[in-house]
């Protein structure tokens, strides 16, 4: 049962990942410029940061600009434990 849930919740996850807009990343990041580079293009990247939601897509958050924010590597990973535990 244990095994069912987790493979019910990384397919979940990765069904989200699919449906993410690059329009809205694209959004966030001309207004929000990377932290690093001060970069307002989404195509440069930015390297050591990632973009969050803030309210994860599979908790029901919404993919937009608004409920996304600059999260450190370390930071994300730290994050994507406790999501992976349900919302």
């Amino acid at each position: 049962m244990k095994y069912l849930l987790a493979a019910l919740l990384c397919l979940s996850l990765s069904v989200h990942a699919a449906e993410r807009s690059y329009k809205a990343k694209a959004e966030f990041v001309r207004t929000h410029p990377c932290p690093g580079t001060g970069s307002n293009k989404l195509q440069y990247g930015c390297r050591g940061w990632i973009i969050d939601h803030v309210i994860p897509l599979a908790c029901g958050g919404a993919d937009a600009a608004f409920n996304m924010q600059w999260q450190t590597m370390k930071d994300a990973k730290a994050k994507d434990k406790w999501e992976r535990k349900g919302c």
